[in-house]
């Protein structure tokens, strides 16, 4: 068990390096990220001010290195206030060993400062959106796992049934359709033309300021659109891979024999068809479960929904480079976290998983 953790702990770091070395590197040849943080009536001195306080004028490869000794929550920073690579132990971490000019720190990862929204830390900003994100991928998921498993059951047990194949045919359908057209689509008919009957809004985040700009208050109808949208795709790869399964279990020998004790259908189905899709299910939800985190970005963005994937877009329009960089690599490591935890429960789910 201890060697497989590091394996995979391994491979985990060795993935998040390499979409580290991208990331880093695509956004840095975007220009200079000196102009970006000025408008475009600042002087040449003040650019040159803004380059050296961060460290714009360094070689690419030293500016990588440390952007990487930053993510690293143990890092060597420099204690000048007036240097680029400055840290605030107080707030942020604290020092393990003080080497004069130079401290050993163990810290959060920092993720940089924002260009657009006066220093405000990037961490903070995702903070601030990630959960709205979380809740919707979550909500979709479980939209989908519900929906999926309930529907797959039917199409696997009713094979060959006009039921069975316009659930194929829709679930197909749900596959080949972008969500971002979903997302139109839905906000159209549901929050537009029936607006009035649903009571549903076009566009709308969890919380929502009142008429006063005085205070937020929740709307949980708000992520009823988006939810379902975001959990179109994955709702229909799930039924797919259950109807699969209950057909390929529902022709084993111990079904029959389950049958002849006395069984009920839906007891057959419930005690032994069902536990034996699971596997290819949990494959599927942790892949989408991931996969959304990163997929709402378009989702997001037309319902109005201030998540992580809505702040991605504003941050590209305005060329907030450090806020995009920071997301992505966020999101990667979640991607990394969540597959890991789905390895290891694919050994106590399925014994034949087991390495050893």
């Amino acid at each position: 068990m201890i060697k497989l953790l590091l394996q995979k702990g391994l491979s985990g770091l060795l993935t998040l390096l390499g979409v580290t070395v991208v990331v880093f590197f695509l956004f840095n040849v975007l220009g200079d990220p000196a102009q970006m943080m000025v408008d475009q009536n600042a002087s040449q001195a003040q650019i040159e001010k803004i380059q050296q306080k961060y460290g714009f004028d360094l070689p690419t490869y030293q500016q990588f290195l440390y952007f990487l000794n930053d993510l690293s929550p143990l890092s060597i920073h420099s204690t000048q206030t007036g240097n680029f690579s400055y840290y605030n132990q107080n707030k942020y971490g604290g020092y393990i060993l003080n080497l004069g000019s130079l401290a050993l720190v163990l810290k959060q990862p920092y993720l940089r400062t924002s260009y657009q929204r006066q220093g405000k830390r990037v961490s903070d900003i995702i903070a601030e959106t990630l959960p709205n994100t979380f809740i919707l991928a979550l909500s979709s998921i479980s939209i989908a796992i519900v929906f999926g498993m309930m529907l797959g059951v039917l199409a696997g047990y009713f094979k060959g049934t006009f039921l069975d194949s316009s659930l194929l045919f829709l679930s197909t359908l749900g596959m080949s359709v972008p969500s971002f057209f979903s997302a139109i689509l839905f906000s159209w008919i549901f929050g537009h033309l029936l607006g009035d009957l649903t009571g549903l809004n076009m566009t709308g985040s969890l919380y929502e300021m009142d008429d006063f700009g005085e205070a937020q208050h929740l709307q949980l109808k708000n992520l009823l659109l988006p939810a379902i949208v975001l959990g179109i795709r994955p709702i229909a790869v799930i039924v797919q891979l259950v109807r699969s399964g209950i057909i390929d279990v529902l022709q084993q020998e111990y079904i029959k024999t389950a049958y002849a004790k006395g069984l009920t259908s839906f007891q057959v189905v419930y005690r032994h068809a069902i536990k034996n899709t699971l596997n290819p299910v949990i494959t599927a939800v942790s892949g989408w479960f991931a996969s959304m985190l990163a997929g709402a970005v378009f989702v997001e963005y037309i319902f109005g929904w201030r998540g992580l994937g809505k702040e991605i877009v504003n941050a590209l329009n305005t060329l907030d480079i450090p806020v995009v960089m920071g997301a992505v690599i966020v999101i990667a490591s979640l991607f990394i976290i969540i597959n890991l935890i789905v390895d290891f429960l694919y050994i106590y789910i399925d014994p034949k998983a087991k390495p050893f």
